[in-house]
């Protein structure tokens, strides 16, 4: 009876056995060859797209001016500032997107203060195009000057005779280039009257451009808080950052 029992455990046990079980081939010693896995490779992160220029600059730290007992401070957060190509594609135009956000704020004031709130943008160009005589061109022919021919798509730069030339045929001509020296732009975006203690703005995707520069550019934020109590005047100013573009 025990053999029995034993035997139908058995085929029992290898009917339940799935199909896929199967062993597979022996090897010439007898030996049961089992298939090796094969690993599947894992696939690593997805390459991270290159950061896009958003153009944030750091702010400068306040600025606080405290006279008979008022002070005026001025701060500013979240700038940018970004250069972008100008519109007429000209190499003198400088042009930029420009944005920010800038608080006032008056304490100690006897009665509710009042005044104005500027901010804009300083843009200075090492070399400024846009008043001088630009590049002239002297031709002579057999010694007589034939005449001087200013090319306006570069007027402005000013280096003074710096080389001449021989053509040929008894023709030789001089280039004239003058320097001037740079200049500084101040360009206003806001002025707001204002009337009590916390006068903001805030700007956004804003262009400013100027025209007739060569070389490199600079630009910073400023501002400017004033505040009018009776006969007194308070006035404190903020520059920011300079960011050479």
């Amino acid at each position: 009876m025990y053999r029995q029992v034993v035997l139908l455990t058995a085929a029992a046990a290898l009917l339940a056995s799935p199909a896929s079980a199967d062993p597979g081939p022996a090897d010439p010693d007898g030996v049961t060859q089992v298939a090796a896995a094969v690993p599947v490779a894992e696939t690593g992160p997805a390459a991270e797209a290159p950061p896009v220029a958003d153009g944030k600059v750091a702010s400068s730290p306040p600025s606080t001016s405290t006279m008979d007992g008022v002070t005026l401070t001025i701060s500013a957060r979240d700038e940018t500032q970004m250069s972008v190509l100008p519109l007429t594609t000209a190499i003198s135009t400088r042009e930029y997107a420009v944005g920010g956000v800038f608080d006032g704020s008056i304490t100690g004031s006897a009665t509710r203060p009042e005044g104005i709130f500027e901010v804009g943008y300083q843009i200075g160009c090492g070399i400024d195009m846009s008043t001088s005589g630009g590049v002239l061109l002297g031709v002579n022919g057999g010694g007589t000057a034939v005449g001087d021919i200013a090319l306006p798509g570069v007027a402005g730069l000013n280096l003074g005779p710096i080389v001449a030339v021989g053509v040929g045929g008894g023709i030789s001509g001089q280039v004239g280039v003058n320097l001037k020296p740079g200049i500084i732009n101040t360009v206003p975006v806001a002025k707001k009257s204002y009337k009590g203690a916390a006068p903001e703005v805030e700007i956004s995707n804003f262009r400013v451009r100027i025209d007739g520069c060569v070389g490199e550019s600079f630009i910073r934020s400023y501002a400017t808080l004033s505040s009018s109590t009776g006969q007194v005047e308070d006035i404190v100013s903020w520059f920011g950052v300079t960011k050479a573009v």
